[in-house]
């Protein structure tokens, strides 16, 4: 064992505070503490984010260097850093929430080597006053979260995600550690062609949580799911999670939900920043409440007890409903994971596909409206985007879409209408016609794949999404509403 693997376990108790590694854990900071690269496969909540936070305190240490993190959620960078900070770390984190002066700042302190863990999207590479102060540290290791963005085949590309081969090349091809939960065999191979990792070590022990049991009931209507609900909310009484696609669908089962008496939190993207975090923080704190939320929900939270993840909407995918589902019983005791699936879901998901990816002309159309049109554009918001592109369904969020990809991008500063600064044109490798069909062909045989494993009424629910990912030779589960319809002989509920 050699003297940085045997500091990393003194620093796993006294600086992250546990006893002892899980899963995977150990194995893979001993592979990059030893120089080699790997990918690592594990589900959400399993502790993926102590396998690049623990080495960087290590390498920082020895004077090896910086922990550099390439990740697309700018919402949880934050929580990210200041749990790092908590711990001591020398951590930061650098996007477009910063004001010009904080980014600045962090850049001097970039480029004076203060930080041993900084965490950044792979859009600031694009950035010349960022690579410059990177280019005055050494960099350890690079770890690149959410690695499926990387795939065009993965159920979140992001065209920058893509480069990232390149940037690793430009800085002298350091360590690497590529993190998902969630990642097919082609993406997987993907992954690590785009990152030129052909000797990389994958580590990857398959997907199964022998402790959840999962459902899915045939419903129609917004009566039938609440009713639903209503009754696995007796039969679960603990902390639960509702998923839902649309904000809308969401109010209306908040409404009922409140005319019945049943307090709960909700979570989605028209609250404000401190009503998000208030919700989020009260369901944290208890161990019976339930909330309501949109996929953002989850991304980052460490909730043990969750007794329920229920679905009142089908999600886009099998990879996004494993990831959600993932969010149930982390303490390993059992837990319900209920799909609420009706007919008219897939056609909401089809809208859903459509408006999630605006097409490249909408886009540059929508960067060309702000640019021409300033004052009337911070005047009048989304609303004056939407008449011009003659969308007025306001169930229909492509403008929204639109302008967070502009901001990702680079293309536009400000978090809010009234502060939209129009900088350059967006990139044309990120409005590729060719690109976008594929994207667009990969996503629709996503849905057609969620709806055939909502449909099936044989074999094991459970097996279908191991076999999804790659393992086929998965046990049945004997938990799932199916094994059990087995088990009875074949008879319904």
């Amino acid at each position: 064992m050699s003297s940085l693997t045997q500091r990393a376990r003194v620093v796993l108790k006294d600086v992250f505070r546990f006893d002892a590694f899980r899963g995977d854990q150990e194995a893979v900071i001993d592979t990059v503490l030893s120089e080699k690269n790997a990918l690592l496969l594990m589900p959400t909540g399993m502790g993926k984010s102590l396998c690049y936070q623990l080495p960087a305190r290590v390498l920082a240490e020895a004077g090896r260097g910086l922990t550099l993190v390439i990740s697309p959620l700018i919402a949880l960078m934050k929580d990210q850093v200041d749990a790092a900070l908590a711990k001591g770390l020398k951590a930061a984190f650098i996007n477009s929430s910063l004001r010009a002066d904080e980014r600045e700042a962090r850049y001097r302190k970039l480029a004076a080597g203060e930080y041993e863990l900084l965490y950044v999207t792979p859009e600031r590479f694009r950035i010349p006053e960022f690579t410059e102060a990177l280019r005055k540290n050494r960099l350890a290791l690079l770890a690149i979260d959410e690695a499926h963005c990387i795939s065009t085949w993965g159920h979140d590309f992001r065209p920058d995600y893509s480069r990232v081969g390149d940037y690793r090349e430009a800085f002298g091809n350091p360590v690497t550690l590529a993190l998902t939960a969630t990642a097919t065999k082609e993406v997987q191979q993907d992954i690590l062609k785009q990152l030129r990792l052909a000797n990389a070590e994958v580590f990857n022990r398959g997907i199964e949580r022998p402790n959840l049991a999962i459902e899915v009931l045939d419903v129609h209507g917004l009566d039938q799911k609440l009713q639903a609900f209503v009754a696995f909310r007796h039969q679960f009484p603990g902390a639960a999670i509702v998923y839902f696609s649309l904000i809308q669908t969401l109010e209306k089962f908040s409404a009922q939900l409140g005319r019945m008496g049943m307090e709960h939190f909700v979570y989605h993207g028209q609250l404000g920043d401190r009503d998000r975090k208030r919700s989020q923080e009260m369901f944290l704190r208890s161990s019976t409440d339930f909330i309501l939320a949109t996929p953002a929900f989850g991304l980052g939270i460490d909730k043990e007890d969750v007794r329920m993840v229920m679905h009142a909407e089908m999600p886009g995918s099998i990879e996004a409903y494993y990831q959600e589902i993932g969010r149930a019983g982390r303490d390993g005791k059992p837990s319900a994971c209920v799909m609420a699936f009706d007919d008219d879901d897939v056609s909401i998901q089809c809208d859903f596909l459509e408006w999630a990816n605006p097409d490249p002309g909408f886009i540059r159309a929508v960067y060309n409206l702000i640019e021409r049109n300033l004052t009337r554009a911070r005047q009048e918001g989304f609303d004056y985007l939407r008449t011009q592109m003659n969308f007025y369904n306001r169930r229909d969020f492509r403008v929204e879409t639109a302008v967070n990809l502009l901001e990702r991008w680079g293309s536009l500063e400000g978090r809010q209408p009234r502060e939209w600064k129009p900088l350059q044109s967006p990139p044309d490798e990120y409005l590729d016609a060719k690109l976008y069909e594929a994207r667009m062909k990969a996503a629709r045989s996503k849905l057609l794949q969620i709806v055939e494993f909502a449909k099936q009424d044989e074999g094991c629910r459970m097996q279908v999404v191991s076999a999804y990912f790659g393992f086929s030779g998965a046990a049945a589960c004997g938990k799932c509403d199916l094994c059990l319809k087995a088990a009875r002989g074949g008879t319904g509920a």
